[in-house]
């Protein structure tokens, strides 16, 4: 019997063992590279954006903040260029689970890099706060922790905007090509390239893309024009115009719209434009093509319009029963803060919150509701609530006719049952999200109203909460750092219809 020799060499691995390595990293960098380029192309879109708070800081004469900006915009830039070069090492291939992966970096990393400026800047913001208000910005949640807007500098003010407008041309995009493609929450139903409800309007996403940008750009200068000319000076009219469009919220005064309750044309200008955000922008398309009847005829138009009309009916009468206003101040009241929590916009002229229980339930269920699929606006969406009635029907009909077959048509088009599947399992997620989020939130020694309204307002995207603490009278700061960041982790799922981002943590979207 032969012994075995008291040291072993190692086996040094063989030139084919090096070249299957070699090969392997080549593969991962070959799929990782489109993402890394795109993002990149992102960071350039957003680095240029921040030329604008330069421009106008150096002309106040705010040189600390300029500095800020300006670092902030050479390094975003920089990155961003890198990014792209590394990017462009590889073909260009994106399939179906890196665009999963590309849509959910793309939030987080804008979120990161527009951070900077709130973090070094004059209003020295902590890293939790900075990261909780840049993404309450670019997901056009609405909710914040700072005060003293009145006086804060311009600078900051036009980047909270500039985030919430990008936001939401970004959230029209990602929910008219990238959902629908992901087949994500019964986005598909409305998938603008291979269904009847685009009526072939328009053949290539590009073009789509194009054209609801100009209808968003559009839509932007009207209504800062319309605040300019109802007597806003010149920067409150663009900011406003830029976060009313993007059905955003953030506003340049701690009053929020509040500040031109005294001029309810200001107040009615801007329910408007908060309703107009909340359609879906492809209609705008048709309506431009010279089809206008198509925008009236959609489904979820009619339904949203209906909903906003029993809403601001009933809360008008309950007003005008408790002696609160007259009959014009209690309509344009309701009407604005109805329109604004169902749009997820998230200005308040005034504070609900006094209103009474029933206000305060009244606004709770309004917080489910949500805009049109294709807008700006987050939260439930009206397409699966009125998807959600149709099951119920066809479901009593069945226990009535066992042996009945029952139509799922929606908008004129039949609903297949993986839209059904779809949208069935983005209402556990989104509804098991929230009582998640509420649960952690109450664990932190809030109270159940605080915790719940911010978890639902985080996750619908919706903006002020119910309470004290985070009403439309209050803001987020004194919530502890560890909820901001559980909070912008809501916003973000929210945004991303949650099934999007959650799929990154299965073990079988890793798999080869």
């Amino acid at each position: 019997m032969q012994s075995s020799p008291k040291y072993q060499v190692p086996n040094k691995p063989s030139h084919y063992d090096r070249r299957q390595e070699q090969s392997h990293l080549r593969q991962v960098f070959d799929w990782v590279a489109p993402i890394i380029k795109l993002l990149g192309m992102l960071l350039l879109l957003l680095g240029s954006f921040k030329l604008a708070p330069v421009i106008l800081l150096f002309a106040e004469g705010e040189q600390a903040d300029t500095q800020v900006f300006f670092y902030s915009m050479l390094f975003t830039l920089v990155s961003g260029a890198i990014m792209v070069a590394l990017g462009s090492l590889a073909p260009f291939d994106l399939r179906g689970r890196q665009v999963f992966l590309l849509t959910s970096l793309s939030w987080l990393v804008l979120s990161f890099f527009s951070a900077f400026p709130l973090l070094f800047g004059s209003t020295h913001l902590s890293v939790s706060d900075a990261i909780f208000e840049t993404v309450s910005g670019i997901t056009t949640t609405g909710s914040t922790v700072l005060s003293g807007l009145d006086s804060m500098s311009h600078g900051i003010l036009l980047w909270r905007a500039i985030l919430q407008w990008l936001g939401g041309i970004g959230i029209i995009v990602m929910g008219m090509a990238i959902l629908p493609f992901l087949q994500v929450g019964g986005m598909r139903l409305f998938q603008s390239e291979s269904s009847d409800w685009s009526e072939k309007a328009m053949p290539r996403s590009g073009t789509i893309a194009k054209a609801i940008g100009k209808v968003y750009l559009g839509l932007t200068s009207l209504c800062i024009l319309s605040y300019w000319l109802a007597g806003m000076n010149g920067f409150d009219a663009l900011v406003h115009g830029l976060t009313t469009s993007a059905t955003g919220g953030f506003a340049n005064y701690d009053a929020s719209m509040g500040q031109f309750a005294s001029t309810p044309l200001i107040l009615w200008i801007s329910i408007l434009f908060m309703f107009l955000g909340a359609l879906p922008f492809v209609l705008y398309v048709h309506l431009i093509q010279g089809r206008p009847l198509i925008l009236f005829r959609d489904s979820q138009v009619k339904a949203l319009t209906k909903i906003l009309l029993a809403a601001i009916v009933i809360l008008t009468f309950y007003l005008v029963s408790q002696n609160k206003w007259g009959w014009f101040d209690a309509l344009t009241h309701a009407t604005f803060n109805i329109v604004s929590v169902v749009t997820t916009t998230g200005y308040a002229a005034s504070d609900y919150n006094s209103w009474g229980t029933f206000a305060v339930v009244f606004f709770l269920y309004l917080m489910f509701v949500g805009g049109c699929s294709g807008s700006t606006s987050g939260g439930f969406k009206v397409f699966r609530h009125q998807l959600s009635i149709m099951l119920m029907r066809n479901q009593m009909m069945a226990l009535l006719h066992p042996r009945g077959v029952f139509s799922q048509n929606y908008n004129g088009r039949h609903v297949p049952d993986d839209v059904i599947r779809s949208m069935v399992a983005f209402t556990f997620f989104f509804f098991a999200t929230i009582a998640a989020l509420a649960l952690a939130l109450s664990f932190m020694g809030l109270d159940f109203i605080t915790s719940f309204t911010a978890a639902v307002t985080a996750v619908a995207n919706v903006g002020p909460g119910l309470g004290v603490t985070v009403g439309p009278a209050g803001n987020f700061s004194s919530l502890p750092d560890l909820g901001k960041w559980l909070m912008a982790l809501g916003m973000i799922l929210g945004r991303l219809e949650i099934v999007t981002f959650m799929i990154l943590f299965t073990r079988a979207f890793w798999r080869s």
